[in-house]
């Protein structure tokens, strides 16, 4: 298949692309480089700079493409309550110049990055598919709105759509060849990751006051290789006739901020001293995944679950590259 993989030279998208093209498939990357970096880039894929409210760019990319892999879009929960109206722009509203242009061009199947964040507080975890979505922040709004869009389509059997809500991602390509490099970093684990390498001996986290057994935001990570792997799987599916839908991607366990840090310095060698700050605006208190229906429908299950396992590999892609792709 050709795939047109937009945000494909970030985190997720970079290392997606490989696993697609490293399994047969043609890539065309889409990608303002905004956040990306043109260095993350795999070689084999055909590249071009521009965004997805492009309509004239993408109607150069789109002839020949059999599916697009959305990945693009902002991602950060704090600037999101700080400028909500950037957020579903960039998130729900230019996205729409794409359908529009995937219909011209008869591309029927598209895989979207959503996000854990369209449950905002969850009524019970782990959290199902059909859990209520009440997102608590404008970055979780907007990705349930373009979710809304998608599920629009398939009314008028024009485009067939796999929404996958991530949970934590985080780890790097087992090499280390290719991790997580956010300017600034504002995930957890990337940051501690830093701090330790930097010989940082603090660092602080936000919040100790949330209902949890320690008080710090309980979370599901996932590696970032098994949300690649679950891209691949859904794509092949929509391009055997599947029917698409939501799907959660996640472990089906939780850790909290303070268990993070703390398997960190484990995994470093190094030691911290952890400080608690204020609340981050808009993080709720526990997101954990219920993911049996990928499996169940799928196929898909991780295979990198362990946190430890995770952390290793973002350790040695931080301690390999202290500039990230630059």
């Amino acid at each position: 298949m050709r795939i047109l993989v937009t945000g494909g030279a970030g985190y997720i998208g970079s290392i997606t692309t490989r696993v697609l093209l490293d399994a047969g498939h043609d890539c065309v990357v889409l990608d303002t480089l905004e956040q990306g970096h043109v260095e993350a880039i795999d070689p084999r894929a055909g590249f071009v700079h521009g965004s997805v409210d492009d309509a004239a760019l993408l109607d150069a990319c789109l002839p020949g493409c059999d599916a697009v892999m959305h990945l693009a879009g902002y991602i950060e929960v704090a600037e999101s309550v700080s400028e909500p109206e950037k957020y579903l722009r960039n998130n729900a509203i230019g996205p729409l110049v794409m359908l529009e242009a995937m219909k011209r061009h008869e591309v029927g199947a598209i895989v979207f990055s959503s996000t854990a964040a369209v449950y905002g507080e969850p009524e019970s975890v782990p959290i199902r598919e059909d859990a209520p979505t009440r997102p608590v922040n404008p970055y979780g709004a907007s990705k349930l709105a373009f979710e809304e869009s998608l599920e629009g389509c398939r009314y008028d059997h024009t485009i067939a759509s796999i929404r996958f809500r991530y949970f934590n991602v985080a780890g790097a390509w087992p090499d280390g060849s290719m991790g997580e490099a956010h300017s600034p970093e504002t995930h957890i684990v990337p940051r501690v990751l830093t701090a330790l390498r930097d010989g940082q001996a603090r660092f602080e986290v936000y919040g100790n006051d949330y209902p949890t057994p320690d008080g710090t935001c309980v979370r599901d990570y996932i590696h970032v290789l098994d949300l690649a792997n679950a891209h691949h799987i859904g794509l092949e599916s929509l391009g055997a006739g599947g029917r698409g839908g939501v799907f959660n991607l996640g472990n089906g366990q939780g850790y909290s901020n303070l268990q993070v840090v703390r398997t960190c310095a484990e995994v470093s060698g190094r030691e911290v001293e952890i400080t608690i700050g204020p609340r981050r605006a808009g993080d709720p208190a526990v997101l954990v995944a219920s993911a049996e229906k990928a499996e169940a429908e799928l196929g898909w299950r991780p295979e990198r679950g362990e946190l430890a396992e995770i952390i290793g590999d973002a350790w040695l892609w931080h301690l390999e590259h202290p500039s990230g792709y630059r």
